[in-house]
């Protein structure tokens, strides 16, 4: 009797289901294409997974090399370069989430309290323009600019009688270049999606709070912050998950032989493995142990937000 309800209720699901979708056809056709394209180019390519368990040979395809299992993930943890690789790229990556996620939400709660509209949107472009400087530019910027022949910064500190100072060639200043250009770069955009957010707060709660006395400060830190709340929690989330996944461009554009020590992270280094020495089953285990770091990570913070606050992306 059981099993016989629930056959019944399955096809009753999946009939919901169907009737679901012709009922909306409009909306599947529209998203169509998008489900399309995200088969072609994420989900069919995992087969390529089995790269890291095998000593692929370009010349026998990935099914005819052969099977080596595991060796190729015990040789990136024996290897000399792997922990100070994941070390360097856990804090850059610490670093630039510690640095820029308050920064985007500060800037976001000082222009929505900002009541000069026109200024505002001043504020908001000028802000918003460091997004659309590309990687490689952004860095070339950085090299031309911290030069200790030509740079701007060096010309001032020869000009107060000091000696030039090579920047990106001290591994000491090197995290924070990154990390705060970083930062420049991306706390306008950044700062948008919390911005949209704060538009949602009623103004009769900000009118009430005026009305017991609450200075501006008391007001975001009541009114404006716990609404934000949500939004905060879910992109934090999204931020951990990606902890180990830093981008390749820029930390590859300003390395030099004399930072390498600090600058040499995961993503450059598979780089160099599988492009440069052509070993590609190596760099797809240490690829793949990178991928399954983030997706640990994004499941663990996310269980532990939905148990301690209730938000969470599932």
């Amino acid at each position: 009797m059981d099993n016989s309800i629930r056959k019944t209720q399955n096809i009753s699901r999946k009939k919901s289901f169907l009737q679901k979708m012709a009922g909306n056809w409009d909306l599947v056709f529209f998203v169509l294409p998008g489900i399309i394209i995200t088969t072609i180019y994420h989900y069919l390519p995992i087969y390529g997974i089995q790269i890291a368990f095998r000593n692929f040979k370009i010349k026998r395809g990935i099914w005819g090399s052969p099977w080596v299992g595991l060796d190729n993930f015990a040789r990136f943890f024996r290897s000399a370069n792997a922990w100070p690789i994941i070390s360097n790229t856990l804090i850059l990556s610490l670093y630039s989430l510690a640095a820029g996620f308050p920064v985007a939400i500060i800037l976001a709660l000082m222009l929505n309290s900002f009541r000069h509209k026109r200024y505002r949107r001043v504020i908001q472009a000028v802000t918003y323009a460091p997004h659309f400087i590309s990687t490689v530019v952004m860095s070339g910027m950085l090299i031309l600019f911290l030069s200790p022949r030509l740079g701007v910064i060096n010309t001032i500190i020869r000009a107060s009688g000091a000696e030039s100072i090579n920047f990106m060639g001290k591994s000491d200043y090197w995290r924070h270049i990154y990390v705060w250009s970083g930062v420049w770069q991306s706390m306008g955009w950044s700062s948008v999606i919390y911005f949209a957010a704060l538009s949602g707060v009623s103004p009769e709660y900000h009118e009430a709070a005026i009305v017991d006395g609450a200075t501006k400060f008391q007001r975001v830190l009541n009114i404006d912050l716990p609404f934000l709340a949500p939004t905060i929690t879910m992109l934090l989330i999204l931020n951990m998950g990606s902890i180990l996944s830093i981008g390749f461009e820029k930390a590859y554009a300003l390395q030099n032989p004399l930072n390498l020590g600090v600058s040499e992270i995961i993503s450059t280094y598979v780089y160099k493995v599988g492009i440069t020495n052509r070993d590609q089953s190596f760099s797809t285990a240490i690829n793949l142990f990178n991928s399954v770091v983030n997706a640990v990570l994004l499941l663990t913070v996310n269980a532990l937000s939905r148990r301690i606050s209730e938000n969470s992306l599932l």
